[in-house]
């Protein structure tokens, strides 16, 4: 009964967060990109620009104020439900997925130093954590030098991601992140960027000047959940693939990545200026998806060239048979029809390792999980030792040639 509530309570909470995310994302890059579209005139001094737009059968007109309005309408709209919602249903996620039972997916193979509650406890320490560290350094006299300050902010979080990827497992240290980043934009949202909107509301209502510097804070923290909002989506469908946070330098593909996300992000930003504005720099596009290619090359498993004494090894594989008594004492008690070991009420994925058929159409996969990225099992639960891991890199290296 618990493994399928819990498998329920995963469904749902990944649907609901995804629905909303999408909602709150969707939402920020449609205003970048309204804001990037404003047709600009200084006819009306009050009119900062317009557009016109069409979409499902009708026509949209659209102004933007330089300030406000002479009055208030009787009825405005507010977007923060959905980071609020987004934020709420990611740590009812990452309560369910690795707090539950954090021998499974939060500690990383292997001795630990941490247990799980010790783990849970952390994990939680570092979303609070992220956001006074930043809160800090936006309050800071950094707040002045944009530049330098978006790079503190970059060292602090790579400095989470190596932590993390010391004590937890790499899956875990990638999603806590994501978490650490988000909790980092939501609590911009509900603490300066709302606050600043309702101070401007009110200011309009009673017929006095806004505050000018809780407006510049709120485009400040702004532009920053603007610029994270790709490198959140890379880590949020980082889990998926153990090329990336099964990688020893896990951290380091992180950094690369979240870089090349936030050179994407603002060639998005900045492409619309006009073609002689300096700041349209045309290389921010080609450079980030350079940069990616070069870090998908450098951890390739290329060939080694060790020469005949790596062929000879290669030539004394082990057949299937061989590693079917590591695959059933280690694999099996997950990947099997009726899955034996707690927490699992299906084969993961739906891969059953049961037979030797079903072994040899698993052979890529079995050798990515377990040997490049060794991410299987989850948390070393069974003890799969080097030796092991090794026979199962002969058995498949053999078959490949």
């Amino acid at each position: 009964m618990e493994t399928w509530l819990h498998d329920w309570l995963s469904l749902l909470l990944r649907w609901a967060h995804f629905i909303t995310g999408v909602a709150w994302i969707g939402a920020s890059f449609y205003f970048n990109w309204l804001e990037n579209e404003l047709e600009r005139h200084a006819a009306d001094d009050r009119i900062t620009g317009e557009l016109w737009a069409v979409h499902g059968g009708g026509f949209y007109y659209l102004q933007k104020y330089r300030v406000a309005p002479d009055s208030l309408p009787t009825k405005l709209h507010w977007f923060k439900y959905e980071a609020y919602f987004t934020w709420l249903t990611g740590l009812g996620l990452l309560a369910v997925v690795y707090y539950w039972n954090p021998s499974l997916y939060l500690l990383r193979s292997g001795p630990n130093v941490l247990n799980g509650w010790q783990a849970v406890t952390l994990g939680v320490v570092t979303l609070v954590a992220s956001w006074l560290i930043y809160d800090g350094l936006c309050r800071s006299p950094l707040r002045q030098r944009p530049l330098l300050l978006a790079l503190c902010i970059l060292g602090w979080f790579t400095l989470l991601a190596w932590g993390l990827s010391e004590v937890f497992s790499g899956r875990a240290a990638y999603l806590h992140v994501g978490a650490a980043i988000g909790t980092v934009m939501v609590a911009n949202v509900a603490h300066v960027i709302i606050p600043a909107q309702r101070e401007l509301v009110a200011a309009v209502a009673e017929g006095r000047r806004a505050d000018a510097a809780r407006g510049e804070g709120a485009l400040l923290r702004s532009r920053h959940n603007n610029y994270l909002t790709l490198p959140v989506l890379f880590l949020m469908i980082s889990n998926h693939y153990p090329a990336t946070y099964g990688h020893a330098h896990s951290w380091l593909i992180l950094l690369v990545f979240s870089l090349a996300a936030v050179g994407i992000r603002h060639w998005f930003n900045i492409r619309h200026l006009p073609r002689d504005d300096p700041r349209r720099a045309r290389w921010v596009l080609p450079a980030s998806l350079l940069l990616m290619l070069a870090l998908i090359a450098a951890t390739l498993p290329w060939p080694s060239g060790a020469g005949a004494a790596r062929d000879a090894k290669w030539d004394a594989s082990p057949g299937t048979a061989a590693i079917m008594p590591v695959v059933a004492a280690r694999c099996s008690g997950c990947h099997a029809a009726e899955p034996g070991f707690e927490g699992f009420a299906e084969a993961p994925l739906g891969v059953v390792l049961e037979t030797v058929e079903q072994v040899e159409a698993q052979a890529a996969r079995i050798h990515q999980m377990t040997v490049a990225t060794p991410t299987m099992p989850p948390g070393n639960l069974t003890g799969m030792t080097p030796e092991e891991r090794d026979l199962l890199d002969r058995w498949y290296r053999g078959r490949s040639r």
